[in-house]
């Protein structure tokens, strides 16, 4: 059946939203494809629920030819199962939580590990049941402090998730690929071009994980990648430290005044004229040992302070130490932690030794507190450094690693810079911007083992399934090939996800031209095509043309004055071409 736009639910907009921070959220609020309900929430309307279907029906053939079967969970979920795996708390102020009118808690699933693995228990026990592949296609709900940029970080959102169930590793390994392969043939359908990445876990836990990245300057991951083939996210990167050094011949630290040095800047300036090294070389920031008090906040709601050592032409990267220190929340320290904790003097704190005081501290500064003293792994033993005295207005000069001060352990928090090497030897990194389409995980036995997923092997014993993870962002998806697909004047979908397949466009007054555009839209529908006809009969021809390249169905046909010599035009949305066919042609003409 012919769509007509006459009695279709569609309004489009002149003016762009004013909470529209990117292209694609601009755009699809005023084609007419979404509607805001409120802060990271969107109805979706007919236009988009079609777009939407044909990403989905890209998923579902090739998830189906990786051999797995699609199911279906609620998005309400109970409490009990997320309290066994332990992400009831680990999920924080992130999980939509809510009672029943019986008290019972429940919250809206952000994703859906537990449930799958709670549905194969209950119906299968047998080695031979194995290997299993299942998937949705569900919405999801995480309550983001911050949700942004439209369909691109919100708080309710579609994915597919799928999870494979093994009895061994080799048989996980097979799984994996099997769906690691499925993603890049349904990327490569929908014309994304991505990266395949080395990506951190978190709260999901497992071992191998990897995200499927689309590069992008609007991208909220950071990614870094080697011209010898390495990439990884920033959370995944792991430095390539240096070599421990020889402690032979080095002097002993000395304590300088320094006044007026709280920052790294102004301690470089300081030391170089003041206290020049002996080897005639300038001081850079990167001699200086920076010390950074962090405030972790678990899901329990309990406190920790923790202080971070690293270099100091460095910053310490949110998304690496979220990483390090998951599942606590990171934020820097306040002054009320400060006042808390008089040694550690605002702008001059050194090390400490968990043995002991160092140089430069005393039973009333660091040494005594118990905060937890982390170190970079490039701070290794025998390294000298510029560093804070404990002491208001002081630095010490040549403290050594291993020597005068160790640590409680090493941290990966620091800032990747453009041209770090990379940890398996490929060459210095270039950073670039990606968002997310696709991960993949390795869970291994964690939901299987805390929730008693077990079947019997081939020798009748009991073993605990191996599972893998596997999602896909599918309304984020749709909000890229929105960003990538577009130009001044609207969107300008590929034919492979666009709602329609022709967009027939009626102009003027007069009901031969009318007449005309149904003979076509007719005939194309006759042939299998999806049409959108625009049959408004009281609209100017300058409105239909700008609601067409908003709405962005890539081929339009025109049936205007050339109705009279039997011609209408088609217009190609991606070039911009104009083509004058006869009304008998159009159909060979589109193929």
């Amino acid at each position: 059946m012919i769509t007509r736009l006459s009695n279709y639910f569609l309004r489009t907009l002149r003016e762009d939203p004013s909470d529209a921070e990117v292209t694609s959220h601009r755009l699809l609020v005023r084609a007419g494809y979404i509607r805001r309900q409120a802060p990271g929430v969107f109805a979706w309307l007919p236009l988009g629920l079609r777009v939407k279907e044909k990403i989905e029906r890209i998923i579902r053939e090739e998830m189906n030819n990786a051999g797995a079967h699609e199911v279906h969970f609620p998005a309400l979920l109970p409490r009990e199962p997320f309290e066994i795996t332990g992400r009831w708390e680990e999920y924080g102020d992130g999980l939509f939580r809510l009672k029943d009118r019986k008290g019972s808690d429940m919250l809206l699933a952000p994703t859906h590990e537990e449930a799958f693995t709670l549905l194969v228990k209950d119906l299968y026990n047998s080695y031979k049941d194995l290997p299993l592949s299942l998937y949705q296609i569900q919405d999801k709900y995480r309550d983001e402090a911050r949700p942004r940029a439209g369909l691109l970080r919100g708080r309710e959102f579609t994915m597919k998730d799928a999870y494979s169930f093994d009895y061994t590793d080799a048989g996980l390994d097979k799984s994996y690929q099997a769906q690691r392969d499925a993603y890049e043939r349904i990327f490569t359908r929908l014309g994304l071009e991505y990266v395949i990445v080395k990506a951190d876990a978190g709260a999901m836990g497992g071992s191998k994980s990897e995200e499927f990245l689309h590069p992008t300057p609007i991208g909220e991951d950071t990614f870094v990648r080697s011209a010898g083939g390495y990439a990884a996210n920033v959370e995944a990167f792991t430095t390539l430290a240096p070599e421990p050094r020889s402690f032979e011949n080095l002097t002993p630290a000395e304590v300088l005044p320094t006044p007026d040095t709280a920052t790294i800047q102004t301690l470089v300036d300081s030391a170089n004229a003041n206290h020049p090294r002996p080897d005639g070389r300038l001081w850079t920031a990167a001699d200086t040992l920076k010390n950074v008090v962090l405030a972790l906040r678990y899901p329990d709601g309990t406190r920790e302070l923790v202080v971070v050592g690293l270099p100091g032409d460095r910053e310490v990267d949110q998304k690496r130490a979220e990483a390090a220190f998951a599942p606590a929340e990171v934020e820097p320290a306040n002054e009320d932690d400060f006042k808390a904790n008089p040694g550690l003097v605002k702008g001059y704190i050194g090390p400490w030794s968990p043995a002991g005081p160092v140089l430069g501290a005393d039973e009333e500064k660091p040494s005594s507190t118990g905060i937890r003293y982390l170190l970079d792994p490039r701070v290794v033993s025998g390294s000298g450094w510029i560093t804070g005295a404990n002491e208001h207005g002081h630095h010490v000069f040549g403290l050594v690693a291993g020597r005068d001060f160790t640590a409680d352990g090493t941290v990966e928090a620091a800032e990747v810079l453009a041209g770090d090497p990379a940890p398996d030897g490929s060459g210095p990194v270039e950073l670039a911007r990606g968002m997310e389409i696709g991960h993949v995980f390795q869970l291994g036995r964690k939901y299987a083992e805390a929730l008693g997923l077990k079947v019997l092997d081939e020798n009748g014993k009991l073993v605990t399934v191996t599972m893998g993870s596997y999602g896909i962002g599918v309304t984020r998806i749709l909000a890229i090939i929105a960003e990538l697909n577009n130009d001044a004047n609207g969107l300008i979908w590929p034919k492979t996800v666009a709602p329609f397949d022709v967009h027939v466009v009626a102009t003027g007054r007069d009901a031969a031209v009318f007449e005309a555009a149904e003979t076509v839209a007719a005939a194309l529908e006759a042939a299998g095509k999806d049409v959108l006809f625009d049959d408004r009969p009281k609209v100017s021809p300058g409105v239909k043309f700008g609601d067409a390249e908003l709405i962005g169905v890539p081929t339009i046909i025109i049936a205007g004055r050339g109705v009279a010599e039997g011609v209408v035009e088609i217009w190609d949305r991606r070039t911009g071409e104009r083509t004058p066919v006869a009304i008998s042609e159009v159909v060979e003409a589109l193929g």
